[in-house]
């Protein structure tokens, strides 16, 4: 073999040598690249109920239980829809009579409030007892995230200068677990109250629905009233006008 060509095998075996180093870098890169556009491994999906299994964190204390709404008495009308299959109790004005549970109830006042974004209606009735009672009317978002409308009949309870602590209440021997709390902005309708203010809210609620809530117009004291919700279409009223 002459000189030349001996220098062209060398020179042939060197090509090679750096063609194949390239196409090694290459591989290499492009693999990197792939694993950055490649997903992660899936999040693994949990069954229903299995975050009440092991390894779910456990509720803090005195946390509310998860709240199931009471059936509706047997002998009350069935489920169906406000204003179309039974009279829609956001329509009640001041002036109208409500018959709710067997009483009929004159309407004489209303507090429109409002608290980040939820507004909601308390209506003053007088059924002739003097008892303080009233009846409030919110939509409320479910735990399906579908709307529902919670229609809640209270009661004045003495609490004997009881104070609305932040942990669980037993009031009658009915434990309530604290459910949210509170200023709203109001505005009133026909109450001796003033026509605009503030009023602090705490709400507590029982595992078999029942609620008790306290209420104070800022720098005066607490008032405390304890309800059960009512079931959809037992209340209905009639316009003062139609009772003339």
């Amino acid at each position: 073999m002459t000189s030349g060509a001996a220098v062209a095998v060398e020179l042939g075996v060197v090509a090679l040598i750096l063609l194949a180093g390239v196409l090694l870098v290459a591989a290499r890169r492009g693999g990197r690249r792939s694993a950055r556009r490649s997903p992660g491994p899936p999040a693994r999906a949990v069954p229903p109920g299995a975050e009440t299994g092991a390894g779910a964190v456990p509720p803090s204390p005195g946390a509310a239980p998860p709240f199931t709404p009471s059936p509706a008495s047997p002998s009350g009308p069935e489920a169906g829809h406000a204003g179309v299959d039974y009279p829609d109790p956001r329509a009640i004005k001041v002036g109208d009579t409500i018959e709710c549970q067997g009483a009929r109830s004159r309407v004489m006042g209303a507090l429109y409030l409002s608290w980040q974004g939820n507004q909601w209606v308390e209506y003053l009735l007088d059924d002739g007892s003097r008892r303080d009672r009233w009846l409030s009317i919110e939509t409320r978002p479910g735990s399906d995230g579908a709307l529902h409308l919670e229609v809640l009949l209270w009661t004045r309870v003495p609490t004997q200068g009881m104070i609305p602590a932040k942990t669980t209440l037993t009031v009658e021997g009915v434990e309530f677990f604290p459910v949210e709390r509170g200023t709203a902005a109001f505005r009133g309708e026909g109450v001796s109250m003033p026509e605009r203010g503030l009023l602090d809210f705490a709400d507590y609620r029982a595992a078999d629905g029942r609620v008790l809530s306290f209420e104070r117009l800022q720098g005066h004291r607490w008032r405390s009233f304890h309800a059960q919700p009512l079931p959809p279409g037992s209340i209905t009223f009639h316009r003062r006008a139609d009772l003339t």
